[in-house]
């Protein structure tokens, strides 16, 4: 059972069906005058339609881009660039992703000033420190919707509103939160918001970003003048229909999937909770995504713990797939104030819509049969623990298994 797709999901084969033909068949560059290019093109306008229409924007607004980190690089040093002349400050929280924290390092290595917001042990900022925190020098605000590794969502909304007040371009990462809750970039207030295909279904490779018409920013790429000068490069067709038909999927899907999997998310919080002592949820127990929840677990470490997951068959993580190469505990933990050794021990479990055939039962099984195992070799496991004074609430008082 595949449980890490907020890393990435399997592509559906409806959205596969309707790419292949832009393999073979209907492969013309769309900035071509002949047949094939006109196909192509057309092609491409339908996705940009498709996405305008599933965050309730113009097609014109939407610029298609290599993915999500992309889409947030665009954002940032294209407004960055763009109004350095008028002011150096930027504001963003301590938790942001890889994709928007290291491309703020990078542009303050050019002397911009960046305030980190705080996120709290619920990982949620305040409003009132954002306030406090805008300067006249302040020409960009950028605070993702829905957090990769925890999933608790932000007051986008809001945070939009003292953005407009104030004339602050404002930015979202909502490649988390697109597919899985109502993404509205006027309900949200946002100039600039980022998407990526590859968590909704669709190909990798392929993203979007949405402009808000009068909204200026330097190109990243320069070249041939594609996606309005915005994005130079031949198209990628054949993603960009795929990426299409997966928006269209998920808005049309979007009140069913929620029920699902807020259902099964709800499940599995209260069964680990019930059944494996000394046992967490990291982040705010009801702002959060639908699809997405992380544990820690006291005393153990989570790589060995996903190991032993993926030899039972279950595909999970410790966090972002975009640093689960890196040794040092988790930046988006460590700023809900955890103590560090308890942030080695986390779990990130992501649901899609094909896990509605999750057994979660089996798996609380599993998993507290894993950290059973991990915490008897754990020097941090306190071993004076009165195991005959703890009530199992799965199997009674008399059990020793827990």
């Amino acid at each position: 059972m595949y449980l890490d797709n907020s890393a990435t999901t399997q592509v559906s084969q409806e959205v596969f069906e309707e790419m292949k033909p832009y393999f073979t068949e209907v492969f013309g560059n769309p900035s071509t005058l002949y047949r094939f290019g006109r196909e192509s093109k057309k092609a491409l306008n339908q996705a940009r339609q498709r996405v305008a229409d599933a965050i309730n924007a113009k097609a014109d607004e939407i610029i298609f881009t290599g993915g999500g980190s992309e889409s947030d690089n665009l954002a940032i040093k294209g407004i960055a660039f763009k109004y350095l002349n008028q002011g150096k400050h930027i504001i963003t929280t301590e938790f942001e992703h890889p994709a928007v924290k290291e491309t703020l390092k990078f542009l303050e290595s050019l002397d911009f000033k960046v305030t980190y917001l705080p996120v709290y042990e619920n990982g949620i900022i305040k409003v009132e420190d954002l306030k406090e925190a805008i300067t006249p020098e302040t020409i960009l605000i950028t605070i993702m919707h829905g957090n990769n590794e925890i999933g608790t969502i932000q007051p986008i909304e809001e945070i939009g509103k003292i953005a407009r007040e104030k004339g602050i371009i404002f930015h979202t990462d909502a490649v988390q939160t697109f597919g899985k809750i109502e993404v509205d970039v006027e309900k949200l207030n946002v100039d600039l918001l980022s998407l990526s295909s590859h968590k909704i279904n669709g190909p990798k490779g392929v993203g979007a970003i949405y402009i808000k018409k009068g909204t200026n920013l330097v190109p990243l790429i320069h070249g041939g003048g594609q996606e309005r000068g915005i994005r130079a490069g031949t198209e990628n067709v054949a993603g960009i229909v795929g990426f299409g038909k997966a928006c269209e999927l998920a808005a049309s899907q979007l009140d069913e999937h929620y029920v699902k999997l807020s259902s099964i998310r709800d499940e599995l919080i209260e069964k680990v909770l019930s059944t494996i002592p000394e046992s967490y949820v990291n982040g705010d127990i009801e702002h959060r995504l639908p699809n997405l929840v992380n544990f820690r677990f006291k005393a153990i470490e989570g790589e060995s713990l996903v190991l032993i997951l993926d030899s039972k068959g279950y595909q999970a993580s410790t966090g972002s797939a975009c640093s689960s190469n890196k040794l040092e505990a988790s930046p988006v933990l460590t700023a809900l104030g955890l103590d560090p050794v308890d942030v080695h021990g986390s779990l990130r479990l992501s649901l899609a819509p094909e896990s509605d055939s999750f057994d979660v039962d089996e798996f609380v099984d599993t998993l507290a049969d894993a950290v059973r195992r991990l915490r008897e070799i754990s020097p941090l496991w306190n071993q004076e623990l009165d195991y005959d004074s703890v009530m199992c609430k799965k199997h009674g008082d008399d059990c020793r298994m827990c």
